[in-house]
């Protein structure tokens, strides 16, 4: 069926604009057919680089003349009439450029233009000025440059050019500011016509401008092609019923004679029926008969017993009963206690049944990895078949008699086996550096650790409430941040929460105070200054994230967010210009309220990752994408992964992410940018030291850049690093973490 196009459009309600935005925004579609099917409908931008009230004026008095001149004049095409409309908003504005003020030195105005006009399929777009306008097409963004932008109205040599192309299904176009897109970026534009409708992404637009304490012309107007299906009325067909000649008649069968045939047949039934009857009655007359010729016996005479002769019978019988009873019973138990080889079948029936177990198990392995075969590599899933059904025979060969030094050389291989379908990496961990309290001191007990700004490790220690900063180094650790410890702008109090940002280390402690700690010197000394973060003392005892984004890396700036549970937010607060905190009211970075109270960790490279119900999630403008980690197909040996931990490397869409899954004390990898799985990381020889991880971070990569990656991880006392790459379980090799250098931090408390 036929389809036309419909515009879904979006703009920005005249409320919500900045007190000195000067921009109009104009949309015209018009009701009668005619004027549709001509002129089509205009979507008018008209922007000024400068905000004051008769700039304000000059873009009104712009959009109208347009406006007016363009459906006015019937003379020519769409492409001339747009071209002739802005020539004579240019001249109208060159009469008053010295009221309106709008007089420059290069004789180029600051009022700009971008308009567009569609028709059936059709799309006329021009820009002149500081105007843009952006095409997204199939997930593309592509601009519609103007030669001369620094032309703006009024000018004394205007060149409009319009550009004519065809508009399609899922098509946008954006005609915005320039002062928008500075502040913004081309690719926030992007992400919001993609995932949102054009009258929310002009908001949202709005709104994150606003945030970014954007200020003066603030324009914008987006539209969408969808398709609207054309419907039309139809005749309702009738069926033709042909004519009943037979109506009326009575029913005849329409094959010759079967109507005589079957009345013949019914007559033979009911003779049948009655001969039948008679012969049996003359039957039982003549067994009457004979009967009565029969000798007869007389009645015999009633015989009574007395009761004292039927109790006695009575009683020889039950004897006789228990007596048959007790000999029956004497004979089974004795043939079951003295005949050979009672359970014999029911041995040799398991012992057979664990063989053939055994069996299947060797056949399967020596097809999966016999020699010169790798089936793993060749057919995985053929193999996956087979090794699955080699796991299920092990079960069935243990519960059958075989011994376990039989069959624990046949689970280890049919474990290794499984564990390379699913991409299981076995890594090795050393021990870095090892805290030893001082006597009488409770133990370490490290909850956090992140790469600090200075390239050093710095760890939670909630033992002794303080944040540590370990020179890996030279095997020192001293006090960065500690409870109580006097700092600008106030005494600290027990530290919660660590976060790097920029050249920050950000430690946020049980009053919602954020501290920020910054090296002094080389040698590892720094400053701890409190930070001002408006609202933070209303954020309550439930805080269970924060994190990070550089937004100016050369200024050291960069955006704060905070998982708010009370809320139902991921509060997002922009830096001052200097530096020196939060001052500005924070905005709900997340779209729509939802429960928090499950986010236990946030990786933020542009887009925002966090543990949600145990599961990675991935934000993208505020919004759930649908992204979603694979996870490995292992569950046969392990459960579903639950993670608890995260960390990140590399670019957006491009890195990788890593989550910790407790329960099987393992790091698995997976693609930022499509969600499928990479590799999981255990530790080799099955050595128990990651069920302590208490938490992690990826070193950054060196200078080789086919390196493998390397985690630095803690434990409830120590420092250790892992490097992501398969090792071989040699004799005298350490897979687990080894004993490495255990020295006391300086300075503890």
């Amino acid at each position: 069926m036929a389809v036309r196009l419909h515009m879904k459009l979006g703009v920005v309600a005249e409320h919500d604009r900045l007190p000195d935005s000067p921009d109009t925004v104009v949309v015209v579609e018009p009701s009668v057919g005619s004027v549709a099917r001509s002129k089509g409908h205009l979507y008018l931008l008209v922007t000024s680089q400068v905000s004051t009230r008769h700039a304000l004026e000059a873009t009104r008095l712009t959009a109208e003349t347009i406006r007016n001149e363009y459906y006015y004049d019937e003379s020519a095409g769409i492409r001339v009439c747009l071209q002739k409309a802005i020539a004579t908003a240019n001249k109208r504005l060159a009469h008053q450029s010295d009221r309106l003020g709008l007089r420059s030195p290069g004789g180029n105005g600051p009022i700009g233009v971008g308009v567009a006009v569609v028709r059936g399929s059709e799309m006329y777009v021009a820009t002149v000025g500081p105007a843009e306008a952006y095409l997204i097409r199939q997930a593309r963004l592509s601009t519609l440059p103007d030669p001369h932008r620094e032309r703006g109205l009024p000018s004394g040599e205007l060149e409009p050019d319009v550009w004519r192309g065809e508009i399609s299904f899922g098509d946008s176009l954006v005609l915005v500011s320039p002062n928008v897109v500075a502040r913004l970026g081309p690719e926030e534009l992007k992400d919001a016509m993609l995932t949102l409708h054009p009258q929310s992404a002009m908001e949202h637009l709005h709104h994150r401008f606003v945030a970014a304490e954007g200020s003066g012309s603030d324009g914008a107007i987006a539209f969408e092609a969808t398709e609207v299906s054309a419907t039309a009325h139809q005749r309702t067909l009738v069926p033709v019923r042909p004519a009943e000649p037979l109506a009326g008649a009575p029913d005849r069968s329409p094959i010759p004679l079967a109507d005589n045939v079957q009345a013949a047949g019914t007559a033979v039934r009911a003779a049948s029926a009655n001969a039948k009857t008679a012969a049996g009655s003359a039957f039982d007359r003549v067994v009457a008969r004979a009967q009565d010729l029969l000798p007869r016996r007389r009645p015999a005479y009633r015989r009574v017993t007395p009761l004292a002769s039927r109790r006695e019978t009575q009683r020889r019988a039950a004897v006789a009963l228990l007596a048959f009873l007790v000999v029956f019973g004497g004979l089974g138990l004795g043939v079951w206690a003295f005949a050979p080889g009672g359970t014999g079948t029911q041995a040799i029936s398991s012992i057979d049944a664990g063989q053939r177990a055994l069996e299947v198990i060797r056949t399967n392995l020596n097809e999966v990895t016999g020699p010169g075969i790798d089936l793993i590599e060749a057919e995985p899933e053929h193999a996956s078949e087979l090794l699955t059904e080699a796991y299920e025979q092990l079960s069935v060969a243990s519960r059958n008699g075989i011994q376990a030094a039989t069959i624990e050389p046949l689970r280890e291989q049919t474990i290794e086996g499984l564990d390379r379908l699913s991409g299981v990496v076995p890594v090795s961990s050393t021990d870095l550096y090892t805290f030893k309290p001082k006597e009488g001191k409770p133990p370490i007990d490290l909850k956090a650790a992140v790469r600090g700004p200075d390239g050093a490790t710095f760890v939670l220690d909630a033992s002794t409430k303080t944040v540590w900063r370990v020179d890996l180094k030279n095997k020192k650790a001293t006090a960065a941040v500690k409870s109580g410890q006097k700092a600008r702008g106030g005494t600290v109090a027990t530290p919660r929460l660590i976060a790097v940002g920029g050249r920050d280390l950000l430690v946020l402690d049980s009053k919602n105070a954020l501290w920020r700690w910054r090296a002094a010197n080389k040698d590892g000394k720094g400053t701890v200054t409190k930070i001002r973060v408006q609202g933070a003392s209303s954020w309550g005892d439930d805080i269970l994230s924060i994190g990070t984004f550089v937004r100016i890396a050369s200024e050291g700036l960069y955006n704060l967010y905070v998982v708010d549970p009370s809320e139902q937010q991921i509060k997002a607060y922009s830096p001052a210009r200097d530096g020196s905190g939060f001052p500005g009211k924070h905005t709900n970075w997340l779209a729509t309220d939802r429960a928090t109270d499950t986010m236990s960790a946030l990786h933020i490279d542009g887009d925002l990752f966090t543990i949600e119900n145990g599961a990675i999630t991935r934000f993208v403008s505020g919004k759930n994408d649908g992204w979603e980690g694979a996870v490995p197909n292992d569950t046969l040996l392990r459960a579903a992964p639950s993670y608890t931990l995260m960390a990140g490397a590399g670019e957006r869409r491009e890195g990788v992410v890593y989550g910790y899954d407790r329960r099987n004390a393992r790091l698995i990898a997976i693609s930022k940018g499509d969600g499928h799985y990479i590799a999981q990381y255990r530790l080799a020889g099955d050595a128990d030291g990651w069920e302590d991880m208490r938490g992690f971070y990826v070193a950054p990569p060196g200078e080789d850049p086919e390196a493998p990656p390397v985690i630095v991880w803690v434990s409830r006392d120590g420092v250790h690093q892992a490097t992501l790459e398969a090792v071989t379980n040699e004799p005298g090799a350490s897979p687990g973490p080894s004993a490495g250098t255990s020295a006391a931090p300086s300075s503890a408390p």
